[in-house]
């Protein structure tokens, strides 16, 4: 299982890749001027971190390295989740549900889903 601390910055980068899929360190760097002022060089480094962490893929068969994603959004979702159901409430995904609904008014739509998932989760449990 893949646990190595994922920063803000990193997590940036890797929604843009998620998003857009294989790009230059040009391309990423210029979505996240779009937001915020940061040095070309900043961008790159961080990526070549990045890659020797094995957050990224990087191909090198042409000029321009291009950079892909080595971690599914799905699965960082699934991990920090996980995470934060251990550490904030104490392993109980219940917990986590009852906090985010307390917050959170979700649309008539939203909450036909849920009690889907939920009844599909009951009949699995059966």
């Amino acid at each position: 299982m893949f646990n190595k601390k994922i920063t803000d910055s990193e997590l940036e980068i890797l929604q843009i890749l998620w998003e857009k899929g294989p790009c230059s360190v040009r391309t990423v760097h210029e979505v996240i001027c779009e937001t915020k002022q940061t040095g070309y060089t900043t961008t790159l480094k961080l990526m070549q971190i990045m890659f020797e962490k094995q957050l990224l893929i990087r191909d090198d068969s042409s000029r321009t390295h291009i950079y892909t994603a080595a971690i599914s959004k799905e699965k960082s979702q699934k991990q920090a989740l996980s995470k934060i159901i251990d550490s904030m409430f104490k392993g109980s995904p219940t917990s986590l549900v009852m906090q985010a609904l307390g917050d959170y008014k979700p649309s008539e739509q939203e909450i036909v889903e849920i009690k889907a998932y939920l009844d599909n989760l009951q009949k699995d449990n059966r």
